[in-house]
């Protein structure tokens, strides 16, 4: 992929757009960033160390802005759009990508350690996205991109806090959707599968371990640990797909990427639905009995 500060020839025809990344230093965010300047857009690239985006500045120190964001703290993203708006006076795309993951049983995790995952894949989203809501709604059109996960749909022993951070983020991207639509407004929810970002790495924070857990998580803690660097999805290529799905007519409400999130989403879905049906009728009895 090219991240010349060119515009690419297949863009040459496209209207420049203005891309808002959170989390752009590294893995998802910068990839996205990449893949928006090589087709001609503008990026408001954030981080909490706006020191770390200096190579995407250098890429096109004309299309790109970048800014310190930390979506944990109060006020920071009304800040960092009002940044954005004043640099290249509207937004398209706002992608909800700052986050890191959480390894251990609910019981490992503290209450503290859970509050903070929330913080910032829950709360932070939520913030930037309503500091850019008005700016959106003025123009009647936009994009919101919400970064989930594979884990956003389905779960598994040691992820529960991650899940809970990310199923939080998509039912409320799904009641956003409905909300926003009569403004022109698309919401896509991403599900990405293993991808080799830093997520792995840096972004997960190890709980402390309980010996009585071992025997069931402990296969998710050596799994998260020796996945890093060698995971079958390309951030490059999720960019690509992001975008094809937000140009089309009707873009989905959730797109998963990688095999591997196609196949997990696909059987978690089909196994509730089996479920479903072998437990209706004891669903349906808990009705009111039909007036005499």
């Amino acid at each position: 992929m090219s991240t010349t500060a060119n515009t690419s020839s297949n863009s040459a025809s496209q209207i420049r757009q203005t891309w808002f990344i959170t989390g752009a230093a590294s893995g998802f965010g910068h990839a996205f960033a990449e893949h928006a300047l090589a087709m001609g857009h503008n990026v408001v690239a954030t981080a909490r160390d706006a020191g770390r985006l200096a190579d995407l500045v250098a890429l096109a120190p004309d299309r790109v802005l970048a800014t310190p964001l930390d979506v944990d703290a109060a006020g920071a993203a009304e800040a960092a759009v009002e940044a954005a708006v004043a640099r290249f006076g509207r937004i398209d795309v706002l992608v909800n990508n700052a986050g890191y993951g959480v390894v251990g049983a609910l019981e490992e995790t503290s209450d503290a350690d859970l509050r903070a995952l929330m913080n910032t894949n829950f709360f932070g989203a939520m913030a930037v996205t309503r500091a850019a809501l008005p700016v959106l709604r003025a123009q009647k059109s936009g994009a919101i991109v919400n970064i989930s996960s594979l884990g956003g749909q389905l779960s598994f022993a040691g992820f529960s806090a991650y899940s809970a951070s990310k199923f939080a983020l998509e039912g409320a991207s799904e009641a956003l959707a409905q909300e926003v639509a009569p403004f022109g407004i698309k919401v896509l929810i991403v599900e990405p599968g293993q991808f080799r970002t830093q997520l792995a790495g840096s972004g997960m924070r190890h709980m402390p371990v309980i010996e009585a857990y071992q025997p069931v998580v402990g296969a998710t803690r050596e799994f998260a640990h020796s996945m890093h660097n060698t995971q079958a999805g390309d951030p490059r290529k999720a960019a690509v797909a992001i975008a094809k799905a937000l140009q089309a007519e009707n873009t989905p409400l959730r797109l998963p990427l990688g095999g591997d999130s196609v196949d997990a989403v696909r059987a978690h879905a089909q196994a509730m639905l089996k479920d479903m049906e072998a437990w209706e009728a004891l669903s349906r009895s808990t009705d009111f009995d039909a007036a005499a």
